[in-house]
């Protein structure tokens, strides 16, 4: 048998992962409640649940949602997990916090020396956060299909396919998607995505 794991974004919530259990019939879904938000913790914590997870079932798969998707791919589960849907993912956490920067008009020394800055858009930039992405570049080898939104005002279209060729992923663009999914249309279009992937 085997268990689906659901990584909310930021601001959903392991309930979330009730809406897949009528697409993975044959699977247990469950949605993972995490408690830390930074990748070191939050890496831990979904090594952790992906641990017990495979001493139940015979394969894991993994649904993951915008930033719970850089979670996951910091957690250290790729040699574990079969596949992987990530629906508005974030894959270059970098570019994302730089670019808020910017538009926060926050320098890198600046950064550096107050640690944390907070920004008019309701993000906190952090120094540690910043370096800590820069020391660990993603290694993720898990056969993954992506979800991305034309519209997505956090990724550009030309991050998500440089991060397709150099990774085990194909790409799905939902012309007039947005980085939140919450549409009727949109997510009749991810159970869509879902149904026609290749590992369902």
């Amino acid at each position: 048998m085997n268990a689906v794991l659901y990584i909310h974004g930021k601001g959903g919530s392991a309930a979330e992962s009730e809406h897949y259990k009528t697409l993975f019939g044959d699977s247990d879904v469950i949605g993972l409640d995490y408690k830390t938000f930074t990748p070191w913790e939050t890496g831990k914590e979904i090594h952790a649940a992906v641990d017990l997870l495979k001493e139940k079932y015979e394969n894991i798969i993994i649904i993951a949602n915008s930033i719970g998707a850089f979670f996951a791919m910091n957690a250290g589960i790729d040699k574990t997990v079969r596949n992987a849907y990530f629906i508005s993912p974030i894959v270059d956490m970098e570019k994302l916090i730089t670019d808020m920067m910017s538009w926060a008009n926050v320098t890198e020394e600046e950064l550096k020396e107050q640690g944390v800055i907070k920004t008019p858009f309701g993000e906190d930039l952090s120094w540690n956060y910043l370096c800590y992405v820069r020391e660990h570049p993603l290694n993720w080898e898990t056969p993954t299909e992506i979800l991305y939104g034309s519209l997505d005002e956090l990724t550009a279209i030309e991050t998500i396919t440089n991060f397709v060729k150099n990774h085990n992923a194909k790409l799905t663009v939902m012309e007039n998607g947005e980085h939140w999914f919450h549409t009727e249309e949109q997510i009749k279009f991810i159970d869509d995505w879902i149904k026609n992937a290749p590992f369902v």
